[in-house]
C-alpha cells in the first residue's frame, strides 16, 4: 500500500472529546477509537520507513486497549498516568499519548505524520496566547509544541520578544507548568539535558541526503497547500535513547524567504517521551555563514565546525544560499 493511498486513515478524528454532552461514546467503543489512533500511527510509520519496534509497540497497545473491558477514560480521570502505565504493553510513552487525546482530543505526533498539525492553534489553546501571539510565535521562534513554548519561555527568547514583560513571561511560565502536569504527570521543568549539536546536525545531514536521493515519504500539509500536494519529505531515525521526526518548515516565513527546502524543524524525545524541537538552518552571514546551524545554539555549532573543519556543509544544493542576505529573525 502507497503511503498516498491513505485519505480515509488520515481524515479519521478521535471524537471522545469532541462530541456534544450526552453523545460521547463510552467504554469499548473509547477504547477502539484509541486503539484505531495507535494502528493509524503504527500504519503511518511503517509508510515512512521508522523503526519496526516503535511500529510494533504501538500495535500490541493497540490490540491491548481493544480488548479491555474497563474504559481508559475513566482510568485517567480516575488514576491518571499511573494506571496506565500498569497495563501490559502500554510503556509510558503511549501512555502520555493517551493522556493527550484525553485531555485535548488529539495526538500531536499523529497530526504531524498526517501533515494535519496547526502549531498556531495548538498554540492558542494556552491562556493568554491570542492569535496574533501564536503567530509570532510560530513564525519568529519556530515554536509548534506547548513543550517548546515552555522551553523558549525560560531560556530566554520569549522575553526577548517585544511584547512579553516580566509579569506576562512570569504567568506564561506558570500556565504552561500547570497544563503540561495535567499531560505529563511526571513533567519537570525544561531540562539541559539534549541532543548535541553534532547529534542534531547528523540527522540534519540525513534528513537533506535522503530528501534529495527521494528515498523519504511525502505527506501533503495542509497549511499552504492549496492543491493538497504530497511535497513535504519526513524523517523518523534514532540516535541511541533519542528519537527524531525531522521535516522541512512549512512556516509563512519559510514560504516567504524561499527556505522551504533548507530550514529543517527537528522533533526529538528520549525515554521521558516529552517531546522538543529545534531548527536547523544554513546561516548566511557572520563567521557560521554557509554552514549548518542549530538555531539558538550558535556557539556550539561553530565551535563543532572548528573541531570538524573543512568545506561548509550545504547539502540541499542551492549555491546561492549562503550570499542571500535575510535570514530568520529568530
Amino acid at each position: 500500500m502507497d503511503f498516498h493511498e491513505l485519505p480515509a486513515l488520515r481524515g479519521r478524528v478521535w471524537m471522545a472529546t469532541a462530541t456534544k454532552p450526552g453523545t460521547r461514546p463510552h467504554g469499548p467503543d473509547r477504547n477502539a477509537q484509541v486503539a484505531q489512533r495507535l494502528r493509524e500511527a503504527a500504519e503511518l510509520l511503517e509508510l515512512q520507513g521508522a523503526n519496526g519496534f516503535r511500529i510494533a509497540a504501538y500495535r500490541r497497545a493497540a490490540e491491548r486497549i481493544e480488548k479491555m473491558r474497563p474504559d481508559l477514560m475513566d482510568l485517567v480521570r480516575d488514576e491518571g498516568l499511573k494506571a496506565l502505565i500498569r497495563i501490559p504493553d502500554i510503556g509510558k510513552g503511549i501512555a502520555s499519548a493517551i493522556l493527550e487525546m484525553s485531555l485535548t482530543g488529539r495526538w500531536g505526533r499523529l497530526d504531524r505524520m498526517r501533515g494535519e498539525l496547526d502549531p498556531v492553534k495548538r498554540l492558542q489553546c494556552v491562556p493568554g496566547v491570542g492569535p496574533q501571539l501564536a503567530q509570532r510565535l510560530h513564525e519568529e521562534l519556530h515554536i509548534e509544541t506547548l513543550e517548546g513554548l515552555e522551553e523558549a519561555a525560560h531560556d530566554g527568547r520569549l522575553a526577548a520578544l517585544p511584547g512579553i514583560g516580566p509579569r506576562r513571561l512570569a504567568a506564561l511560565q506558570a500556565t504552561l507548568g500547570a497544563m503540561l502536569r495535567r499531560m505529563h504527570p511526571f513533567h519537570a521543568p525544561p531540562r539541559s539535558e539534549a541532543p548535541g549539536v553534532a547529534v542534531l546536525l547528523d540527522v540534519d545531514r540525513e534528513y537533506l541526503e535522503r530528501s534529495s536521493r527521494g528515498e523519504l515519504a511525502l505527506i501533503a500539509p495542509k497549511r499552504f497547500n492549496p492543491h493538497g500536494d504530497p511535497w513535504l519529505p519526513i524523517l523518523h531515525t534514532q540516535r541511541g535513547e533519542w528519537h527524531f521526526t525531522a521535516l522541512f518548515s512549512n512556516t509563512a516565513r519559510a514560504h516567504q524567504l524561499g527556505r522551504t527546502d533548507d530550514w529543517v524543524v527537528i522533533y526529538f524525545y528520549d525515554g521521558e517521551h516529552e517531546e522538543r524541537q529545534c531548527t536547523v538552518v544554513t546561516e548566511s552571514r557572520g563567521s557560521l555563514q554557509g554552514l549548518r546551524t542549530v538555531r539558538g545554539r550558535e556557539q556550539e555549532c561553530r565551535e563543532h565546525h572548528q573541531r570538524a573543519e573543512p568545506a561548509p556543509h550545504t547539502s540541499t544544493g542551492r549555491s546561492s544560499r549562503a550570499a542571500h542576505s535575510d535570514q530568520d529573525p529568530s
